[in-house]
């Protein structure tokens, strides 16, 4: 194993217990380093201080595992995997199989994830430095879980280095055992999702949401909700499941919207009594507005970026854009529903969003609110850049 020393602020962080080794001048010194590399990182007096998972290309150059002496086999793997799945336990998984079982530095394994849909699992890197790993991880989560498949879904990057070789673009890849049916039915607080393990650059369903979809289910019955940048319709279900009166969905893509009409189907839910438009969030309000349509409930969880041909949306700035133009559309003492998971912005600064939103109106808004993500995505309290998740209800005065 390669010894590399830190500087004096990696060692502060490091004493910190966070997870991440982030490039500097001295990590530059660092005599060759391979991409996959175990290290271990000493202070300046040569003293052992953690060992690390090697990525010289990234900013992130060295992820930690934990104290000096760790070996990467299938013993470590086995016991990080073990702990996940007693945490899981804690999640509130009744009536759900489609959750994350490993949230990468929150488990002890950072930049690697695992969700599991259905059976299935579904890996994902955030950095090659795994890569030489992965067949001991397979045969751990074998062992441990016995899944139905295996696969890994593959990052943009990723895919668009493969498209430059191959013309394919191919999102995911069947490690072990058999492929998943397409599309393959999920089950998430008793309601019914369809799902792609194989093809597009997400699943159809973020799990890191489940939690804040049960509590819309208790707060939106007999009322109007409009659901904005509804992708494939999993706020719309719960709302409709829950006995809202009218669900109005509003999506750029018409591909996201048909699945949301399957979606309602699969619960037995009558697609015909509610609305699906396709368009731009902000082009369709717009024209709600000008029409004098009036809801009890607004919801926005837009991608962090965004672009169409009519507005480019980003959650700096694009955020307050949205409480504006959504507060003359909601009826006073309506809710008002803002969600963003751009890592980069935190609660603080996304509350002052939604602040100049209504102050550029001239309306009142107190949040009754907050959240992040459930219990199935841990972040230790030494990672604070894991509290990506941002869920926030405000009532309009």
């Amino acid at each position: 194993m390669n010894k590399y020393q830190v500087g004096p602020e990696t060692v502060r962080m490091l004493g910190l217990r966070h997870p991440w080794v982030i490039a500097d001048k001295f990590t530059k010194e660092w005599s060759a380093p391979k991409v996959g590399d175990l290290a271990l990182l000493c202070d300046e007096n040569n003293k052992p201080l953690a060992t690390a998972l090697i990525d010289p290309n990234d900013r992130v150059v060295a992820r930690v595992l934990g104290p000096p002496g760790i070996k990467l086999d299938a013993g470590w793997f086995r016991n990080r995997l073990q702990k996940a799945k007693r945490l899981r336990e804690q999640a509130g998984l009744d009536e759900t199989d489609a959750y994350r079982l490993v949230n990468a530095e929150g488990d002890g394994l950072p930049g690697l994830t695992i969700d599991c849909y259905a059976g299935y699992l579904m890996i994902q890197l955030y950095t090659p430095a795994w890569d030489n790993y992965l067949p001991t991880l397979l045969e751990v989560l074998q062992e441990l879980f016995a899944p139905l498949g295996i696969y890994r879904k593959l990052r943009p990057q990723e895919t668009r280095q493969l498209e430059a070789k191959s013309g394919n673009k191919q999102y995911s890849r069947l490690l072990s055992g058999q492929p998943a049916p397409t599309p393959l039915e999920v089950k998430e607080n008793g309601l019914l999702f369809h799902t792609d393990l194989a093809e597009g650059l997400n699943t159809g369903l973020f799990p890191d949401q489940r939690r804040h979809r049960l509590d819309l289910m208790q707060r939106i019955k007999g009322k109007r909700f409009l659901n904005l940048f509804a992708f494939t319709g999993a706020f719309s279900v719960a709302a409709a499941a829950a006995g809202a009166k009218q669900v109005t969905s509003v999506d750029v893509s018409a591909k996201y919207l048909n699945i949301a009409r399957d979606n309602f189907s699969l619960n037995r839910l009558n697609p015909k009594r509610h609305r699906f438009i396709v368009g731009d969030v902000f082009a369709e309000l717009a024209k709600m507005q000008q029409a004098g349509e009036r809801f009890d409930v607004i919801l926005f969880d837009p991608p962090s970026f965004s672009t169409t041909k009519k507005s480019q949306f980003s959650t700096r700035g694009g955020t307050s854009q949205l409480a504006s133009a959504t507060l003359s559309l909601l009826e006073p003492g309506g809710l008002l529903i803002g969600s963003s998971n751009h890592q980069k912005v935190d609660m603080v600064s996304y509350v002052k969003e939604l602040r100049r939103g209504a102050i550029e109106v001239g309306c009142e808004l107190r949040t009754i609110y907050r959240s992040g993500q459930p219990e199935d995505f841990p972040v230790p309290v030494c990672f604070p850049e894991g509290n990506y998740l941002k869920y926030v209800i405000s009532v309009k005065d």
